[in-house]
């Protein structure tokens, strides 16, 4: 016992911070954030190449720092590939609205994935989980533990889906300034606290089957 127990600890210590590496931690998401602000301000009172370079540049600015900060590569890489994506799709329709639409439908598709996990009775999270810790554990058959993934993807579920509704309702009245707010109020707070919602699912999870 006296050695099982602290194996036990050290797993599920892993686990969580991998789970929220993955995510770019909460620095990933405030840097998120940024060009989203940037171009919603420079878009309200400058032509739209302008905004476009002042978006992309911010992009750049900001993963020189994270690399200065000696933040992972591919976390910093992506948050630009996701601004320089974005700003490609504004200047080639010429529609400001269209620097929110690979989130918006980036959404549609993983509230598509975690409902129908649900409806398949076979969450999501679950499955990670499962898969993280050798795929072997019957965490569908152990009540409490299906339980816990059919919240921790319900939770996923619901800020995906309304973030879908309600920025593509934004998307089609045209209210840039308006999608810019929802991007940053629906982001960091609703991720957090789905993401806590994993994170215990994770947990009890582990301290149910991980002997």
């Amino acid at each position: 016992m006296t050695m099982t127990e602290p194996q036990h600890d050290r797993t599920r210590d892993r686990a969580t911070p991998s789970l929220l590496d993955q995510m770019g931690g909460t620095a990933g998401f405030v840097y998120s954030t940024i060009p989203v602000i940037v171009f919603v301000t420079a878009n309200a009172f400058l032509s739209l190449p302008l905004t476009i370079g002042i978006a992309v540049a911010t992009g750049l600015a900001l993963f020189g720092y994270r690399l200065l900060k000696r933040e992972r590569f591919s976390s910093a890489v992506g948050s630009l590939l996701g601004v320089a994506l974005a700003a490609g799709i504004v200047a080639w329709t010429g529609s400001a609205r269209d620097f929110f639409v690979i989130g918006i439908w980036a959404s549609l598709a993983g509230f598509v994935v975690t409902a129908g996990s649900l409806l398949a009775r076979r969450p999501i999270t679950g499955v990670i989980w499962n898969a993280v810790h050798g795929g072997t554990h019957p965490w569908r058959s152990t009540p409490a533990v299906l339980r816990a993934h059919d919240l921790a993807t319900g939770a996923a579920a619901l800020v995906l889906g309304a973030r879908f509704g309600i920025q593509q309702w934004l998307y089609v009245a045209e209210a840039t300034g308006g999608l810019g707010i929802a991007r940053v109020a629906m982001g960091t707070p609703l991720t957090v606290l789905a993401a806590l919602v994993v994170v215990w699912a994770f947990r009890r999870s582990t301290k149910a089957l991980v002997r």
